[in-house]
């Protein structure tokens, strides 16, 4: 198999470095490149060669290599739901169904975030986003604390780390009024702070559509239109939303959002678990496509989203982790699993969704629920090198009888040794090379202590606890 692309005489090959592996899963038409080598550039980030070892050694001749037949590499995975407003809260709230998770647990925290705890949660949650493979995030903020501009510490806590992402505001003022204009303007603080980094990009968010008075849901459709910008938002996530949207507007969150305009925008929807066969047709014809998060589905006990009548529907399904606060964990390998597994119990049926099918979600078909498929999402020359290397030296690739049921049922995050964001290589033998790993877990240990104490979080906390006792004695 050729490279894909002729060298370019003007790179040097000390700005390339040749990825090999025993397999190289592109998520192109290329497939499973059996004994394959990906060729990527430092100097302008892209990946400028994909194809057999052989090939691409003779168009890099002088390029170091990294990795061996032993190895599998991927395109980097694809993170189309997430809230690093909770980024520093994992760990609680396991016993709590949604509406009393999101009222005794995260708007007590959401009231007190800050610029730099959105940093701190941000580059914490980025560092292990990248251990797990993870190269693009599509973030969500929430937070109720206007004027706080809190949602740019997402931007800069994922450019200090090197994580490339979607970041989006996501506010709600009900039941809780909040002033309008300042949560049109943190719209706009965001956008023009993503403006500054040439690996993220901007989407309006909308934290729930039933979370938001007419006046706050009408001028963010307006304010999203009149910009051409995209947006990201939840849908049908439980079935008391679509009980509630019923008794409140006559039709449930969909057609509320369909009455008002928001459909008519280019929109990614979380979990669509509770959606029918007339939304499945909305969303069908409609610029709609679907970030689907299943161990938070799980874990808040949700529903089983219908995955495989979505796709089947031709609509666009990506994987997404969901926040801290629901998901407890940002690995993306879990997610994957996680997301087979339940379709194959729910339907009993194996074939109900597959590894290969999983993987395609985390990968392409996240480019492609994103709008970025041109740009990520599957090793192809041209394309931007978000490139994972799993090495073959442990445990659980000893062997590889079928390289996608490898990674997504038997792989874990300490089997990923290297991970470009870009082309650059932000983990080089299973160790981030952007930041001081010891140094973020630090601030962000404070900062959680610190956070949790300030939202009252003592029933569910032990550190909230800890940090009380601790004031106590030095009072006494």
């Amino acid at each position: 198999m050729s490279s894909g692309i002729a060298p370019d005489p003007s790179n040097h090959d000390g700005d390339v470095s040749i990825v090999r592996a025993g397999h190289v899963l592109t998520m192109a038409p290329a497939g499973d490149i059996t004994d394959g080598a990906v060729a990527v550039s430092g100097a302008d980030g892209l990946i400028r060669a994909v194809g057999d070892y052989a090939s691409v050694r003779t168009a890099y001749p002088d390029a170091a290599v990294i990795g061996d037949s032993r190895d599998i590499v991927t395109p980097g995975f694809i993170n189309a739901h997430d809230h690093l407003s909770e980024g520093l809260i994992s760990g609680m709230g396991e016993t709590m169904s949604l509406y009393e998770w999101a009222e005794r647990l995260i708007k007590p925290v959401l009231r007190k975030l800050t610029r730099d705890t959105a940093r701190a949660g941000a580059m914490l949650k980025a560092a292990e986003m990248i251990r797990s493979g993870i190269t693009t995030v599509n973030d969500m903020f929430v937070h109720f604390n206007p004027g706080s501009y809190a949602s740019l510490g997402v931007a800069d806590g994922l450019d200090q780390v090197g994580l490339g992402g979607v970041i989006s505001f996501g506010p709600e003022d009900m039941p809780d009024p909040l002033p309008t204009g300042a949560l049109l303007d943190e719209h706009e603080a965001l956008h023009d702070r993503v403006e500054q980094s040439p690996n993220l990009g901007f989407r309006l968010g909308i934290g729930t559509i039933h979370g938001q008075t007419d006046a706050l849901f009408r001028a963010t459709v307006r304010l999203a239109a009149s910009n051409d910008w995209m947006v990201h938002t939840h849908l049908a996530e439980v079935r008391e939303e679509i009980t509630e949207a019923r008794l409140r507007y006559g039709t449930n969150t969909l057609g509320r959002g369909v009455r008002e305009g928001l459909l008519d925008l280019d929109v990614i929807f979380a979990h669509c678990i509770w959606v029918n066969e007339p939304d499945i047709e909305i969303l069908t014809t409609r610029r709609a496509t679907i970030a689907h998060n299943p161990l938070a589905n799980m874990i808040l006990a949700s529903g089983v989203c219908p995955v495989p009548r979505l796709r089947a529907a031709g609509i666009p399904v990506a994987l997404g982790t969901d926040g801290a606060g629901s998901n407890d964990s940002h690995d993306m390998l879990q997610v994957m699993k996680c997301a087979a597994l339940v379709q194959k119990l729910h339907h009993l049926d194996p074939l109900a969704l597959t590894a290969r099918d999983v993987l395609a979600m985390a990968t392409i078909d996240g480019a492609r629920a994103l709008r970025a498929d041109h740009r990520i999402g599957s090793l192809e020359a041209g394309k931007q090198a978000d490139v994972v290397r799993f090495a073959g030296d442990g445990v659980r690739l000893a062997y590889v009888h079928d390289p996608y049921q490898q990674l997504v049922f038997c792989a874990g995050p300490d089997d990923i040794s290297d991970v470009w964001v870009a082309g650059r290589r932000v983990l080089a033998g299973r160790r981030l090379t952007t930041v001081d790993e010891a140094e973020i877990v630090a601030e962000a240990r404070r900062s959680a202590a610190e956070l949790v104490t300030l939202a009252g979080l003592h029933e569910v906390s032990a550190m909230a606890r800890r940090s009380a006792a601790d004031a106590l004695r030095e009072g006494a």
